[in-house]
């Protein structure tokens, strides 16, 4: 269980930074007018996450450590209809050698759910199928989890930067053969908490139980001459997290494994969640 736990954190570790800053709709407007309201740094992440909300999806690469080593996420990503994305993983950095032979490990979020295609067991509730399923209720919580739907847009938190008061525009810098201009932002999370960005619930089901304590945000974005993010670093508590954009728009939908060739184990996930 502690494998499929660990698996599971590879999965919040893509999505979960989308969502610290989770909040109601009301609250965003009034962020964004300060965000298109403020200075140059400001208004450019506005530009970027209002294109980036837009087209609705792009394929991916994530970087994250989520507390067991390195893991590298390739595939895509889309937020236009909540958070979905179709990945591949090196199976042993997400620590599923014993379910899953081949090098390579395919992962699903899809309707608020993590999926990770497996070898059929001879045993155990995977005997015989190829998907475990995992709720992403069972690792963040009801209310984390409405959080990662509510704020699927990977750059989301973009629209906050107008709580910051230290942000710097880190000049050119070229990313995957792409002019871009470099941009970084911090965050503290009392303003947020004291702007209404998120709730009390939020920041204890999602910013405590899956990054640890967390004082600041760090942002740093790196946009082209077309206002898109080509590269997302987000760094809350113990977590970082960096994304670079390949491509955007036009990827294939997201959906979910047939039922008879998936096991559930979001009960037992849930059972052997720390406790506290």
């Amino acid at each position: 269980m502690r494998r499929i736990r660990a698996a599971a954190s590879v999965g919040v570790a893509a999505v979960a930074l989308t969502a610290t800053a989770g909040c109601g709709t009301q609250a965003a407007r009034d962020t964004a007018k300060v965000v298109e309201q403020a200075d140059t740094i400001a208004a450019a992440l506005a530009r970027a996450t209002d294109r980036t909300q837009k087209l609705g999806s792009a394929e991916v690469v994530f970087k994250t450590d989520p507390g067991t080593g390195p893991i590298t996420m390739t595939g895509t990503y889309s937020w236009g209809k909540g958070a979905a994305y179709d990945v591949m993983m090196d199976t042993a950095a997400a620590n599923m050698q014993e379910v899953q032979d081949d090098p390579q490990l395919r992962a699903l979020l899809v309707d608020g759910a993590y999926y990770y295609n497996v070898d059929p067991q001879p045993s155990s509730p995977l005997q015989g199928k190829h998907w475990m399923r995992i709720d992403v209720a069972a690792v963040l919580g009801e209310e984390g989890a409405r959080s990662v739907e509510k704020n699927a847009d990977p750059t989301a938190g973009l629209r906050y930067i107008g709580l910051s008061k230290d942000t710097e525009d880190l000049g050119e810098q070229t990313i995957r053969g792409k002019k871009t201009q470099h941009y970084r932002a911090t965050i503290d999370v009392k303003d947020m908490a004291d702007k209404g960005v998120f709730s009390p619930e939020e920041e204890k089901s999602l910013l405590n139980s899956a990054t640890g304590p967390v004082d600041t945000i760090t942002v740093e974005l790196w946009v082209d001459d077309a206002d898109l993010p080509v590269r997302l670093v987000q760094e809350v508590g113990n977590l970082k997290v960096e994304a670079d954009f390949l491509k955007f728009g036009a990827t294939k939908a997201v959906t979910a494994p047939p039922a008879s060739d998936t096991a559930d184990l979001s009960d037992e996930v849930r059972e052997n969640q720390p406790q506290g």
